[in-house]
C-alpha cells in the first residue's frame, strides 16, 4: 500500500471530478451530513467547481484507488449564498478561500491525510493571495439520535490547525437526508482562520 496526497489543479480537475463525487455521496452519508446523495447534482456542482480560476483538488491515493479528496476555491467564485455570511461578518470576499469537502474513506482515517488536506488547500490559499481560509461544519443536536455512539467530532483537529468558529455566523442549505422523502434545510457553521 502506498499513499499519496497531491494537488490537483487546472486541467487535471476535470479527470478526479467523477471519483471525488463518489467520495461525496459515500462519506456524507455518515453523520453529520446523513446526505442521501443525487449524482445528477454532484456533476452540475463539481463541474462549476472545476471552472472555478484559482481552484484546487487535494487528491489521497492509496496505489493508484482515489480514497479521499479536499477541495479549496476563492470565495468569490462560489455561490452567493456561500459569501454572504462572511461578507457580512466583514470579511473581504476577494482575499477568502473557501474549503469545500474534505472527504477520505474510514480505512484511511489517522494517518495524517486530514492534515496534507490542509497543508495543500492552505498553500493554495495563500499563493492565489488569500488573507483568510473559511470552510463550514454541520450543526446537529448532542441528542441526535442518528448520532453514532463512536462519533468523534473534528473540532479538536480543526482548532488545532488554528480555526475557530465564528460566533454567530452560519449558513442554510437544503439537502435531502437518508430516509426522508424531501429536502429540509440545514445549519452550517463557519469556521475561520487567518492564513
Amino acid at each position: 500500500m502506498t499513499l499519496r496526497v497531491a494537488p490537483v489543479t487546472g486541467a487535471g480537475l476535470a479527470e478526479v471530478i467523477p471519483a471525488l463525487a463518489r467520495l461525496r455521496i459515500a462519506v456524507f452519508r455518515d453523520f453529520p451530513y446523513l446526505y442521501d446523495g443525487d449524482p445528477a447534482y454532484e456533476a452540475d456542482y463539481l463541474a462549476d467547481f472545476a471552472r472555478a480560476g484559482g481552484a484546487v483538488i487535494v487528491v489521497a491515493r492509496d496505489d493508484e484507488e482515489i480514497v479521499g479528496a479536499a477541495t479549496a476555491a476563492p470565495l468569490g467564485a462560489q455561490d452567493a449564498a456561500w459569501q454572504q455570511p462572511l461578507a457580512a461578518a466583514g470579511f473581504d470576499i476577494a482575499r477568502t478561500f473557501y474549503f469545500g469537502e474534505s472527504v477520505l474513506l474510514a480505512s484511511h482515517r489517522g494517518r495524517g491525510i486530514g492534515h496534507a488536506f490542509f497543508d495543500h488547500r492552505e498553500a493554495q490559499a495563500r499563493a492565489q493571495g488569500a488573507s483568510n481560509a473559511a470552510f463550514c461544519s454541520v450543526i446537529r443536536d448532542g441528542d441526535d439520535p442518528a448520532r453514532p455512539a463512536d462519533y468523534r467530532p473534528l473540532d479538536a483537529f480543526w482548532r488545532a490547525r488554528g480555526y475557530a468558529p465564528l460566533a454567530g455566523v452560519a449558513a442554510r442549505f437544503d439537502w435531502k437526508c437518508i430516509g426522508e422523502e424531501s429536502e429540509r434545510s440545514h445549519t452550517l457553521q463557519y469556521w475561520t482562520h487567518t492564513l
